[in-house]
């Protein structure tokens, strides 16, 4: 009967244990609560509610449900996603000492090996040499300038070709582009027709973009798969690796290998690459770096411009009262005499404002590249772990009704001042990325793109094709993947009437 009778002392230590506990979870729970997000299943967390494309869409519906920071367990893998730009701001802008690392990708990164090239270059010493590197050839408007002539050369051919084969658009201006880019990196000059450069960095390019994707291959999350044969379920990422290898591989030696045999003859052009192997202390260490750095400037910036480009033509053929507009301030600035300049720029607003929403209706990369926090950080109230990866939804940033009214519509005035509306802020502002990982090549981006966009709108007319009479509307539909590209589209291309009809 005595040892039924529950002893006062243990009762009055159980409960004080009791409260202790909860007061330390409570504290805990205060200290230290990640992000909301949507509820995981035990053990694999939130991988079952990953979308498999298009995720930023995805993403901005998890915010409006659960606010801006959106935390995801993926098998024990911690992800906070930002659907605002103050988030995005305050943390990979203002604590890049924490943000600005790359997380470890199996598969693209360290099998295949994009981890060389800049993008996902783990954050250290390598990757400031490399941005030394480029920013001492394009790292700011003074930089860009010296290209000027460059790119209004290869402008005219852009013109040309557009005359000629009007249908062919997206293939001239993935050559035009890469013209520019393969100029000022490696001195080369693109061939008409096929051109086996051009030809190896759009594959690597296109590649790279599928297999960077979030959840593009299980290895991503179970690094162990690497280690298992290929007939292995999970593991058939392998039977892969052979040939994603080879295409990286003849994206960075190719014209690095061009180069160096023109200086070996003495009859090279002057270019990052023949700059850097002139002037840098020549050791192994040395010339890899160079010919990642260069590789990185031209596979980071080619397959970007191409888009916004692309993007520019479906919304000219959705939006002729834009096009109309933009028309008539270049007729009224510049004349039907000569075509547009760079010098042209400051006079030319609603061109300016254009191009500001050509980078935000659809940005070329949506969420950007993962970062990785390298140490446990508090933010608003919230544990971000260490090892997280942080996506920026750049996206949803653009797409924000309270910032951008009527998101889904083209409307280059909403950059321009107005007595009842207030000024948007300007998508450059993120579609570079963030912190000390924006885009190094931001400034010749926007430079090539005013030039394109002037030049085709003083010399061409673009509206929706028709076939067996039947107009042809495009829908503003895109791909998935990292670089987001518009979906095949026709549109016509026709010169304008007068001075302009005779430059084509």
């Amino acid at each position: 009967m005595a040892d039924a009778v529950l002893n006062p002392l243990h009762v009055i230590l159980t409960l004080a244990v009791t409260v202790l506990l909860i007061q330390l979870y409570r504290k805990l729970q205060q200290r230290s609560p990640y992000p909301p997000g949507p509820r995981g299943l035990p053990l694999i967390g939130n991988v079952l509610d990953m979308p498999t494309s298009h995720e930023w869409r995805r993403f901005a519906e998890w915010g409006e449900k659960y606010g801006d920071i959106v935390y995801l367990n993926l098998l024990g893998q911690p992800m906070v996603i930002l659907n605002s730009a103050p988030h995005a701001s305050a943390l990979l802008d203002k604590r890049g000492d924490v943000y600005s690392d790359r997380p470890v990708l199996a598969m693209s990164g360290e099998l295949v090996g994009w981890s060389r090239s800049l993008v996902l270059l783990p954050y250290g010493e390598r990757f400031r040499t490399y941005r030394r590197y480029i920013a001492r050839w394009i790292g700011g408007h003074a930089q860009v300038a010296r290209h000027v002539g460059l790119t209004e050369r290869e402008a005219d051919r852009l013109l040309l070709r557009l005359r000629d084969e009007p249908k062919d658009f997206r293939a001239h201006v993935r050559k035009f582009v890469g013209a520019i880019v393969l100029n000022i990196t490696y001195g080369y000059d693109v061939r008409e027709g096929a051109d086996p450069i051009v030809e190896a960095v759009d594959r690597a390019t296109d590649q790279f973009s599928a297999i960077t994707s979030p959840g593009a291959f299980l290895v991503d999350v179970f690094p162990v798969l690497r280690y298992l044969p290929s007939w292995v379920p999970g593991a058939r990422f392998k039977k892969q690796l052979p040939e994603y290898r080879r295409t990286i591989d003849a994206m960075a030696d190719l014209p690095f290998d061009f180069v160096k045999a023109q200086m070996a003859k003495q009859i090279d052009t002057p270019s990052l690459t023949s700059l850097l192997l002139r002037t840098e202390m020549q050791t192994e260490q040395n010339e890899f770096n160079i010919k990642w750095a260069a590789t990185s400037l031209y596979g980071g910036g080619a397959d970007t411009t191409v888009s916004a480009i692309d993007s520019f033509f479906l919304a000219m053929t959705l939006y002729p009262d834009v096009q109309r507009r933009a028309q008539a301030e270049i007729d009224a600035v510049v004349g039907p005499q000569r075509l547009p300049i760079s010098a042209d720029r400051a006079n030319l607003p609603y061109i300016e404002a254009l191009i500001k929403e050509v980078l935000r209706w659809n940005p070329v990369a949506p969420l950007g590249v993962a970062h990785r926090v390298t140490r446990d950080d508090f933010y608003e109230g919230y544990l971000i772990p260490k090892n997280t990866l942080v996506i920026a939804n750049i996206w949803k940033i653009l797409h924000d009704p309270d910032v951008y009214l009527d998101p889904f519509a083209f409307n280059p005035s909403r950059y321009l001042a107005a007595q009842t509306t207030p000024v948007a802020p300007d998508p450059k502002l993120f579609v570079f990325g963030f912190g000390r990982r924006i885009c190094p090549g931001m400034h010749l981006a926007d430079a090539t793109l005013f030039i394109t966009c002037a030049r085709v709108l003083a010399t061409f007319t673009i509206s929706k094709a028709v076939e067996n009479g039947q107009v042809l509307t495009p829908e503003p539909e895109y791909t998935s993947g990292t670089i987001s590209h518009p979906k095949p589209f026709k549109c016509k291309i026709e010169p304008r009437s007068g001075v302009a009809k005779n430059i084509a």
